[in-house]
Parts: C-alpha cells; sequence; structure tokens
C-alpha cells in the first residue's frame, strides 16, 4: 500500500498537467463516425420537416373574405402584390399601341397561313429594351371571339404549337386549334433549357444561366416571362375594354407561367394549366430557375389556382418534356409531371380554399397522361371559361419561310433578358443608397430618418431596423427558440501550448453545432481571456485551421492566435460535401430562407456557450474567417451580437457584382457554385450595407493583391464606402480598416493579428 501511495504522490505532478478528457461541466462526446457529415445530415432533415409543415401554416398570410368575388379579389390583394414581389413582377411594363412586325428583305412577316387565320412574326415591348416575341395567329374573317396567349413549354417553339414546324403532335397543337374556333393568339417564346458550358467553365442550361444574375437583382427568370405574356394581356385589355375576353393557356413551362399570370392578373378570365399542377415540396428536385425565394412559406400550386377563383381555371393532367440535368456545373435537376395523385391531392386542397366563395368557382379537372396537352375536352373547359364555344380543328396551317431558323430569336430573347438585368445592375448601387445611405457625402432630406449618424447611439438605434430586414428577408430567421446546447466535448489533441477539445451543441431539432476549442496552456484559474471564431472556407474542416494537417492558406490560424494567448474556436460550417450542401440552399430557399438561416443559430448558440466558460471574457469575442468563411463574415456577426467583432479574408467584394455580372470573368456566373446567389441583394445589402450592420463594431478587410475572388478596384470601391461611414460620418476610423498585402488567397496574420490584439485587449508577448 505504501508503494502505490508513493507512485501516486511520485505521478501527480504529470496527472495535474494533462487536461481532462472531457471538459467540466460538459458530458462525454460519444458520437462516431464523420460528425461533419451528420451535421449536414440533420440540417437536411430538419429542413425537409419545415418544407412538409409550411402548407399547414399558411393561413396565417391570408385573410379571405368570401362574402362576394369582389370582396374576395380585394381580400387577396395583399397576397398579390407579396407573390408579384417574390416572382420579380415588379418593373413598369410599356405600354403600346399593338405588336410590331418582325420582317426582313429575305423573310416576310406573314409566316404561316390557315383556313380561316394568317400568322404574323411579331414582338412586343415589355420592360425597358426587353421585347416579348413570337407568333400572332389572327382570323383572317370577322372579328376575334377571344384573345389568348398560348405559352408552349420551354424546349417548343411558336412554331411547333402552331403546327409550323415539326415537334408537337397535331391534336396538342392548341394555338393553332383556338384560331381555328376564331380567337387572336399571341404565342410567345420562352429561354429554351440548351445545356451547354458557359464561358468554357460550368454547364447548365440557358434558364439556369439567366435566372442566376437575376434573382441577385430581385428579379427573375420567371417573372420576365410573366411580364412578357401580362404585356399581351395589357394589349387585348385596352383594345377590348370592359368586353375584352381574355384567357392564358400553358403546358409545362408555360402552365407554370399560366398559372403564375392567372393569380396575379384579374382581367384574365380563363386560365388553363397543362402539365405543371401539383404539389411543389420537392421544388428543390426541378430545374433551378424555378426557385422562388419563400414562395413555399404561401403559396402552393393550390394557393395559386385559389387565386384564380371565381375566375375560370382548366387543370389538365399530362406529360411533358421529361429531362434529366446533370451537375456539371449547373444544379442538378429532374423535369418530370405530377403524378395523378399529386395531381388529386392539390385539387382537393384548392377546392377546400374555395369551398366559401359566394356564388362558387368554376373549375375543371382532365386527366390526359396518354394523350398529350390541349385535349377537345380541355379546350372546351378551357374556351367557356371564356365564354366563347370551341370548334374543332381543321388542318396544319401553310409555312411560307421554310428556312426559318428559331435559335436566331432565341439568342435575341437571351442577350434582351441578359442585358436588362446588367441594367439593373448598374442602377443598383443608387438603389441601394437611396435604401441605406452609408455613404453620400450630403444628407438628403430623408436619409437621418432611415439611417441617424449624428450620434453612436443614435445609429446604433436606427441600423436596428435595417438588421432585421437583413435577418428576415435577406438571410432567413426560422421562428424556433434555441435548444438547451446540452455541451458534449472530447479532447483531440495536447501539446505544451494549447489543448484542443471537440464540442457538439445541440441547436434545432436534428440540428448541432460542431467545432474545435484550442485552450492555451497556462491559463489561472479565474483569468478572463478573449475567444477569436475562426471560420474555415468552402469544403473546409475545423481541423484545417489548426494545421493538422491542414491548408497551407489557412496557415494554422486557430492554433497560432493560441499561442498569442487568445482562445479560439473553429465551427464547422455548413458549406461541405458539395451537391449535398448546396442541396440544402435550395431546400432552404422556397421557405424563404437560406444556409445562414441555419448558420447564424448555430454561431448564436456557440457564442453563447463559449460565454459561459471559466476562462472566456464573453464581451470579447471576435470572429475571422477565410473565403467562405469571409463570407460568413459580412452576415453572421451583423446578427450574432456576442461578436464585438469581424475580420473579412479572402472574401470582400463588390459582392452583387461579383453575383450578376455576365461581363466580368470574375462572376459566380460561369461557375459550379448554384447555391451562392442570394435573393434581391441588388436592392439592399451589398457588403458595404453588409458592414454598416456591423458597425459601430470593429471591422476589417484581409486583402491579398494576388487573390483572384475580384480585382483590387472592386474591393477598394466597397470598401471606400465602409471608411466614408466609420471615419467621416460615425467617428471611428480607427475601428475600420483594410490590410494589402502582395499575395494569394490566404491568411496573412499580420495587420489582422495586431486588429485582434488591439480590439480585444489582449496584449502581445515581447
Amino acid at each position: 500500500m505504501r508503494r502505490l501511495s508513493l507512485l501516486a504522490l511520485l505521478l501527480a505532478p504529470l496527472l495535474r498537467a494533462a487536461e481532462p478528457d472531457t471538459l467540466p461541466g460538459t458530458k462525454a462526446l460519444t458520437m462516431k463516425g464523420d460528425i461533419a457529415s451528420q451535421l449536414v445530415d440533420g440540417v437536411d432533415k430538419f429542413l425537409l420537416r419545415e418544407i412538409e409543415s409550411a402548407a399547414k401554416n399558411r393561413e396565417k398570410f391570408w385573410n379571405r373574405d368570401f362574402t362576394s368575388a369582389a370582396a374576395y379579389d380585394k381580400s387577396i390583394e395583399p397576397n398579390r402584390k407579396r407573390l408579384a414581389h417574390i416572382l420579380g413582377v415588379r418593373d413598369a411594363r410599356i405600354a403600346f399601341t399593338s405588336p410590331e412586325l418582325v420582317a426582313t428583305l429575305d423573310e416576310p412577316a406573314l409566316v404561316g397561313k390557315g383556313a380561316n387565320y394568317e400568322i404574323l412574326a411579331v414582338r412586343w415591348p415589355v420592360i425597358g429594351k426587353m421585347y416579348g416575341e413570337g407568333l400572332l395567329l389572327r382570323p383572317t374573317k370577322g372579328k376575334p371571339v377571344a384573345d389568348i396567349v398560348a405559352i408552349p413549354d420551354a424546349d417548343v417553339t411558336p412554331e411547333q404549337l402552331c403546327g409550323l414546324m415539326r415537334g408537337v403532335k397535331a391534336e396538342s397543337q392548341y394555338a393553332r386549334r383556338l384560331a381555328e374556333s376564331g380567337c387572336r393568339v399571341l404565342v410567345p417564346t420562352l429561354i429554351d433549357r440548351t445545356y451547354a458550358a458557359r464561358n468554357g467553365r460550368a454547364k447548365m442550361t440557358n434558364r439556369e444561366f439567366l435566372y442566376r444574375s437575376a434573382f441577385e437583382m430581385g428579379r427573375h427568370l420567371i417573372g420576365y416571362e410573366i411580364q412578357k405574356v401580362l404585356a399581351g394581356v395589357d394589349w387585348f385589355a385596352k383594345e377590348g375594354g370592359d368586353k375584352a375576353k381574355i384567357g392564358v393557356i400553358g403546358w409545362g413551362e408555360g402552365g407554370m407561367l399560366a398559372l403564375y399570370a392567372g393569380a396575379l392578373d384579374t382581367r384574365i378570365a380563363g386560365v388553363c394549366v397543362s402539365g405543371y399542377f401539383g404539389n411543389r415540396n420537392r421544388i428543390w428536385e426541378q430545374p433551378i430557375d424555378r426557385n422562388v425565394f419563400g414562395l413555399l412559406k404561401e403559396f402552393g400550386d393550390a394557393e395559386l389556382a385559389a387565386m384564380i377563383s371565381p375566375r375560370s381555371l382548366t387543370i389538365e393532367t399530362t406529360q411533358v418534356l421529361e429531362r434529366t440535368f446533370p451537375s456539371e456545373g449547373g444544379a442538378p435537376a429532374r423535369l418530370a409531371a405530377p403524378t395523378e395523385e399529386e395531381d388529386a391531392a392539390e385539387n382537393k386542397r384548392w377546392e377546400d380554399l374555395v369551398r366559401k366563395l359566394s356564388g362558387g368557382s368554376r373549375r375543371g379537372h382532365i386527366s390526359a397522361l396518354k394523350k398529350g396537352p390541349g385535349t377537345p375536352n380541355t379546350l372546351n373547359l378551357f374556351m367557356n371559361g371564356v365564354s366563347v364555344a370551341h370548334d374543332e380543328d381543321g388542318e396544319r396551317p401553310k409555312h411560307l419561310r421554310d428556312e426559318f431558323d428559331p435559335k436566331l430569336r432565341q439568342q435575341r430573347q437571351f442577350r434582351e433578358i441578359d442585358t436588362f438585368t446588367h441594367s439593373l445592375l448598374a442602377e443598383s448601387p443608387e438603389v441601394r443608397r437611396n435604401f441605406m445611405p452609408i455613404a453620400d457625402q450630403f444628407v438628403r432630406a430623408n436619409d437621418k430618418k432611415k439611417l441617424d449618424t449624428s450620434s453612436l447611439a443614435a445609429y446604433e438605434k436606427s441600423v436596428e431596423r435595417y438588421r432585421e430586414i437583413f435577418a428576415t428577408q435577406v438571410i432567413g430567421r426560422f421562428d424556433h427558440k434555441l435548444l438547451p446546447a446540452n455541451p458534449r466535448t472530447k479532447k483531440l489533441s495536447e501539446t505544451d501550448k494549447w489543448t484542443i477539445y471537440q464540442v457538439v451543441l445541440d441547436v434545432y431539432p436534428d440540428v448541432i453545432a460542431y467545432g474545435l476549442l484550442v485552450l492555451p496552456k497556462g491559463m489561472k484559474a479565474d483569468e478572463k481571456r478573449p475567444v477569436v471564431v475562426c471560420q474555415h472556407g468552402l469544403e473546409g474542416r475545423p481541423e484545417d485551421t489548426i494545421g493538422e494537417p491542414g491548408f497551407a492558406s489557412y496557415k494554422a490560424f486557430a492554433t497560432k492566435l493560441a499561442e498569442r494567448g487568445f482562445i479560439t474556436f473553429a465551427p464547422q460550417n455548413l458549406y461541405i460535401f458539395k451537391d449535398r450542401f448546396r442541396t440544402l440552399q435550395r431546400k432552404a430557399n422556397p421557405l424563404g430562407k437560406t444556409l445562414f438561416s441555419i448558420i447564424v443559430p448555430q454561431h448564436q448558440q456557440i457564442t453563447d456557450w463559449l460565454g459561459t466558460l471559466p476562462n472566456v471574457d464573453a464581451k470579447r469575442i471576435g470572429f475571422y474567417g477565410l473565403s467562405y468563411g469571409g463570407k460568413s463574415a459580412m452576415r453572421i456577426p451583423p446578427l450574432v451580437k456576442n461578436y464585438c467583432l469581424s475580420i473579412c479574408s479572402a472574401d470582400f467584394n463588390d459582392w452583387v457584382w461579383k453575383n450578376a455580372s455576365s461581363r466580368s470573368t470574375y462572376s459566380y456566373v460561369w461557375t459550379n457554385e448554384y447555391e451562392i446567389f442570394e435573393w434581391d441583394l441588388g436592392s439592399t445589402f451589398n457588403y458595404a450595407e453588409m458592414a454598416a450592420l456591423i458597425a459601430p463594431r470593429p471591422f476589417m478587410v484581409e486583402r491579398g493583391h494576388f487573390d483572384g475572388v475580384g480585382p483590387d478596384d472592386r474591393v477598394a470601391l466597397e470598401f471606400a464606402k465602409i471608411r466614408h461611414l466609420y471615419s467621416a460620418k460615425l467617428g471611428i476610423g480607427d475601428r475600420a480598416t483594410i490590410e494589402w498585402f502582395v499575395g494569394p488567397h490566404t491568411i496573412n496574420g499580420k495587420g489582422t493579428f495586431d486588429f485582434l490584439h488591439k480590439h480585444l485587449a489582449w496584449p502581445k508577448k515581447n
């Protein structure tokens, strides 16, 4: 016994020197396998559950008055405005007298003739310098019995829908068959799904390419094409006045546009949706150009249909042109028609929504799975909804321009949309200046009401409104309280300078936060130290920031800072495993949420927990991120007030330009980061505005001259706005700085380390 006691006495100093395997006050971490992978899987489960529950919570966004059709329309007008906003239908359309004929010396505008109608090549102004373009079928005898916009699928040309060219079965050429009934029919061209490499880089469809820039600017390819449809409705309504009989019919992508157009515009008496109507809960699997930010929060197809009621709506369940798109830079997707079961279930929801409507609802449902779009029964129901009769079809029209190449028209339509979005990008700095005036030299009348820079206290009060907009309309906030953290820890490694613990915390059901805590050796029991949260970049892991094995770009900054006496924490953020995390963004967006809707509460939980540790000063927690971690540095600290400063390394940029430009080789429109685009930043928050949400807390940019994320001039211009706010307006110029260094996309660890020592009040070692 005495020998054992002596051995214990001799070993006591060594036992005291070693850190415990579990942090005091925490449970043992027993998770096996790749915790990062489990983190992503948990978020996936959480988001799928949120999507499923969205329909149950939609009624809180509606206040339907069923007492009369007029009262009903008035009661859902706020919903129409919100739908138009998220679809990007927000630009005033151009009034015009009639469409223009499209002709050349070699190709006349008259392109075809039917038994009692002629077919003209036309275009019509829409917004800016964007035109709708396609075909107009008009009766040659008498006045039109009705005016119809007949929308093809994206990969169907107007000529095919009219029977001038092969590609659509005769019985499905509903544009021609409606013209044979005496209707005037406008057939717009849609952007097709041509799949190709962009600028020699990522492969994607034409539709996805145009969607990317538009989404960043608060517009949408869907919205642009709706505008083309509604511009045609404007013309019909102007000519017909109160007696106008207007209908919209579409198949596939055209069916989607017909449904949205009918929901938005009460002048449309009858709508027919073919091959589209169904449950949208798996919209994240469909082509990404169908991604509408916040759609499922308020609108499913049943809600859209109910917005058309009591006007006539005919739903046709039929086949579409099915396609699968691989992940070769663009978003993977599968295009298929809803099943009969999905269609029936959504029809039932629609019926339930309008059951109380005074006067009923004119509803029609046709199953034509083996027949294709536009069956006789479908057209009869649709035409009855427009209050005219349908007369059965005749022969194909005669084609008068056999050498016509629709690719040239497609290229014009593509360029016009791209050019319009780029015009919005050019105007966007002024739009943001009017939204949040952070850098104007001259104070305008309403600027102080928007953002008061007369004192730091006034600024902090006035900027809170913008933080709320950022949190709810840009990032997206889940209405869930944080779970108790329930910390679990496990010692990972130890040296004579520091000890590293794995840490897992609960955030939401199925959602955890995970990271590595680095504790410097030699801390006294009652000593309070600052914390630096060291954030990895794209496809990174916490281990990369500590040098085990790590990447050269990080320069082991989490452990180097610990060797300077800082406590550091390296979180695992969501952006890992390529399509797995990018699909999370696609699942979040229809809910009005983003990846950062999860990442922000993870960091809130992390910093709350860090603040409880005995050696942590909760008021001195800073954020320092590289690359995608730099992107995080712009989005997390504005909303997690536990962060007392933020450092953005190897990411700071004119962010809106980098995402929306189709002229610059620096742009993301050419790359495989299909999740990177954020709704409507062009009108709200570029990086200067995001930094203004961090103010008056210290903010720093670390910038290598040879960093390929963007050119120096763009970085400098955006930072100049921040410098003006901090220095000229708020008088705290020492809190905002940028370090330029000769180097690439990497942590430099010089000026930033000095910045941390200064603003976290931690002395340098001699």
